[in-house]
């Protein structure tokens, strides 16, 4: 087994990603994913290129010889959904309009509640 089989695999492990999360963002097939992470099918530097990219880091990142995994604790509450990768900008938007509408669900069902009471008058 490669290092940057070896890597990939411990970073997975740690993250606690699954190879279905990798299968569906690379469009690699899960059958084949597991033989490449097993090591019973040679891997392409275009799967590995994919792989890396999944886990929002680059192939050297699994190549390194100084290859360190982060620690989940690491990240704060906010971060939690994105500990594959560092969120884009748009992401970072999407989550915090998501936080703060779970923030007001009680106000958005009660509001709701009020307006199906009227129609009902």
């Amino acid at each position: 087994m490669t290092k940057y089989i070896k890597n990939v695999n411990a970073y997975l492990s740690q993250m606690k990603i699954k190879q279905t999360y990798i299968s569906l963002k690379t469009g690699i097939n899960q059958k084949k994913l597991s033989r490449i992470l097993t090591g019973a099918q040679d891997i392409t530097s275009i799967d590995m290129e994919k792989i890396a990219s999944a886990l929002g880091q680059k192939v050297e990142f699994f190549l390194s010889d100084s290859f360190q995994i982060p620690v989940i604790d690491e990240y704060g509450p906010e971060k939690i959904a994105f500990y594959a990768g560092n969120p884009t900008k748009k992401q970072e938007e999407l989550a915090q309009k998501l936080v703060k509408f779970v923030e007001n669900i009680d106000e958005i069902l009660s509001a709701d509640y009020r307006f199906l009471n009227i129609s009902e008058e």
